[in-house]
């Protein structure tokens, strides 16, 4: 999945930055690097699925995004977090499979 857009929202800003000390830099660096994605949630709104997006930054930290895909290819971030040990050796196999 390709995207093209990040939309921000004040409240999803604050709670990313302060309850999971991750930068809005950081989200768009894993959103816009090809993430692995997978589709979390239907959404409740037609099209507007809830997806996790797994990647690693340039800082290497190992971080999920989920993000609500809006239009074609905008990404409306509400989460994030640290990958768990577990999702991290996944996505790391994932990763080297190409």
């Amino acid at each position: 999945m390709q995207l093209y857009e990040v939309i921000w929202k004040d409240r999803f800003i604050d709670k990313i930055e302060a309850k999971h000390g991750v930068s809005t830099d950081e989200v768009e660096e894993i959103l816009f690097s090809k993430p692995h994605v997978r589709r979390a949630q239907k959404g409740h709104v037609r099209g507007e699925d809830l997806y996790a997006a797994y990647g690693r930054t340039g800082g290497g930290r190992y971080l999920i995004v989920f993000f609500i895909r809006k239009e074609q290819a905008a990404a409306l971030p509400i989460s994030t977090r640290d990958m768990t040990d577990s999702e991290r050796k996944v996505y790391e196999r994932q990763a080297e499979a190409g």
